[in-house]
């Protein structure tokens, strides 16, 4: 995996999740410090999963270029409606906060996208792409078996991890996504 061409620099959507964490090591050991890692933290992430991807980083090595940011898609209009497009929403947000860091880094946004992602209906992939993320699990041509099987060989403890959607996904679309309803 080539991350080399997407800028000097890379600042990774780290959600702590299998394809997050590999998209995040091999750029680890491709650009060593010229690699950063955002996670954006709200209150639709579970909140097990904050402590675990913070622990994440640190096994990995990242530090201070771990940057942990509040984002707040509740706030934007129409996300707490829970449209069709929500996901669009929500990447939006994130690109919209991690953006900032990458602008100031002189990095490209990197997203753990693999192309089996784009089987799916995907409104996210679309607004992160529409904002400057890459994908280079979709360059590269990476399936999610693939991508686990490499985790494991390079021992990623996230290599077995069941995926975890976000708490919003939980809930039908056109109910209402509210702080309390997370919480439940």
């Amino acid at each position: 995996l080539n991350l080399l061409p997407l800028a000097p620099r890379a600042v990774v959507g780290l959600s702590g999740g299998v394809d997050s964490a590999f998209l995040l090591k091999v750029a680890i050991d491709t650009l060593g410090e010229r690699c950063h890692a955002v996670t954006a933290v709200s209150e639709t992430m579970a909140r097990s999963e904050i402590a675990d991807t913070a622990a994440l980083a640190a096994e990995l090595g990242l530090g201070a270029r771990h940057h942990v940011v509040e984002s707040h898609e509740l706030e934007r209009p129409g996300f707490a409606d829970n449209p069709t497009n929500r996901c669009a929403l929500c990447k939006t947000e994130l690109m919209d906060v991690a953006e900032p860091i990458a602008r100031q880094l002189g990095a490209a946004v990197a997203l753990g996208t693999n192309v089996d992602d784009l089987g799916d209906v995907r409104p996210g992939i679309t607004a992160a792409v529409e904002r400057g993320a890459r994908m280079p699990m979709v360059d590269a041509g990476l399936t999610k078996p693939e991508i686990r099987a490499l985790s494991r060989e390079l021992g990623l403890r996230t290599w077995d991890k069941p995926q975890l959607a976000c708490l919003s996904s939980r809930f039908p679309y056109g109910t209402e996504i509210t702080p309390d309803r997370l919480r439940r």
